[in-house]
């Protein structure tokens, strides 16, 4: 039984190209959300590249080869400015991956986001402030970097651009 629920979550997210709670994953397989959280973990652990994001489980996709993966470092404070840093990304096309910080202690700290559309950002924005969660930036004061996925160079450095432009940079 256990066997056969992993392969059927393994086969709903490989169907999926959007990130599946694990609320919905639990009712759709009849079992609680703790049995998808274990059962996940023994999916990973077997080599099967499912991601945790802040919008549900999802199978790790291979990059697009015509898409240029990046990073840049930023820093802000606030929900207002983090919601406006995601948005000038998106605008241009460009994909947030994720978010790092490098944490005194903890060392690197990355938070998997996978934020693609304006959608995205009000979903992730609003599951933070129902959360009372605070951005995994504001335990470096601000300080983090993004991983990026854009579709060129040229748009890569619009982003940037516009990020100094607007101070993140």
């Amino acid at each position: 039984m256990s066997e056969e629920r992993r392969r059927t979550l393994i086969d709903k997210l490989n169907a999926s190209s959007d990130p599946i709670t694990g609320a919905d994953l639990a009712l759709l397989l009849g079992v609680s959300r703790q049995v998808i959280v274990q059962d996940i973990a023994i999916i990973r652990a077997s080599g099967v590249p499912v991601i945790a994001t802040s919008s549900g489980y999802m199978m790790q996709v291979p990059r697009n080869r015509d898409r240029l993966i990046k990073t840049f470092v930023s820093k802000h404070i606030g929900f207002d400015r983090m919601e406006e840093e995601l948005s000038i990304i998106v605008e241009y096309g460009g994909k947030i991956i994720d978010v790092i910080v490098e944490h005194p202690v903890y060392g690197e700290i990355v938070g998997s986001l996978h934020i693609a559309t304006k959608e995205d950002i009000a979903k992730f924005v609003t599951k933070v402030i129902e959360a009372n969660a605070k951005p995994l930036s504001s335990l470096t004061e601000g300080d983090h970097i993004h991983t990026i996925e854009v579709p060129s160079e040229k748009v890569y450095n619009l982003i940037v651009a516009e990020l100094k432009e607007k101070g993140f940079i």
